[in-house]
């Protein structure tokens, strides 16, 4: 049974820095696409970004772009997100999917000075 684990949220100050790792077991991570999404305090869900199996394609919402990155290590089984120029409304709670399917519990990220 496919299981993800994110981590790396935590408590930054507007215009810092953290990388949110989702780790998988269970089965490989490169037999899917992978997508961060996060849900603001009192907003739906929204899609932050997206990268495909192979690594070579990716997307980014608008309000990320230019300062997130995401990237995969197959080797790893573990993909990752650095963000960068943190913004208060970047505060949230992060989560991994993996082939539209399946969903980590999500790691707390709060932008404040």
């Amino acid at each position: 049974q496919l299981k993800l684990v994110e981590s790396g949220g935590g408590v930054v100050q507007p215009g810092g820095s953290l990388r949110l790792s989702c780790a998988a077991s269970g089965d490989t991570l490169d037999n899917y696409a992978i997508g961060w999404f996060r849900r603001a305090p009192g907003k739906r869900r929204e899609g932050v970004s997206c990268i495909n199996t192979s690594g070579d394609n990716t997307n980014y919402a608008d309000s990320v772009k230019g300062r997130f990155t995401i990237s995969r290590d197959n080797t790893l089984n573990t993909a990752y997100l650095q963000m960068n120029t943190l913004r208060s409304d970047d505060t949230g709670v992060y989560m991994c999917q993996l082939g539209g399917t399946y969903w980590g519990q999500g790691t707390q990220v709060t932008v404040s000075s």
